[in-house]
């Protein structure tokens, strides 16, 4: 399958994930910004494909990005984050979202899991309440946290480039 077309918009999205439900497949849904790509988030995506038999990752939008990474971010726009994160033999489908979280997106998509990075607990999971009402299972997955594109820029700035340009 080509990436781009595993990157869906939410309502065609929901199409396809009723009819894998159909099927009996577990979906499993993940998040994040992705912004420059890193093993911390590959990881993570495993973890999170392992819950589940479809892996949807929701990216965030360069509008919904900008308030939790800060000034200068994202560095890629949203289109490069979501191809780079579609092409990951783990993720089956990829979708954008505007707002501050999934919920939403949990309550469009009706996954059977909500994999989120171990820079969470089950109790500290912003989407926790939407979660339970929807009877969707929060699962913690990846590997510690030590991974992050904040530090990534900050060595990448600090040093200048060993080729000089």
């Amino acid at each position: 399958m080509d990436t781009r077309e595993k990157i869906l918009q939410r309502e065609q999205l929901a199409l396809r994930l009723a009819e894998h439900h159909a099927r009996g497949q577990r979906v499993v849904l993940a998040n994040g910004c992705f912004d420059l790509l890193h093993a911390g988030h590959v990881r993570y995506l495993d973890g999170a494909r392992r819950q589940g038999d479809v892996l949807v990752v929701a990216v965030n939008s360069d509008a919904s990005a900008r308030p939790l990474k800060g000034p200068g971010r994202p560095i890629l726009p949203v289109e490069a984050r979501a191809r780079l994160v579609a092409a990951l033999g783990a993720v089956s489908y990829v979708t954008v979202f505007d707002e501050a979280d999934v919920s939403a997106l949990l309550s469009a998509l009706r996954p059977d899991v909500h994999a989120k990075g171990t820079d969470y607990t089950v109790d500290t999971v912003p989407e926790r309440e939407t979660a339970r009402r929807l009877g969707v299972r929060v699962a913690i997955v990846g590997d510690p946290k030590r991974h992050s594109t904040g530090d990534l820029l900050a060595r990448l700035r600090g040093r200048p480039n060993a080729a000089g340009g």
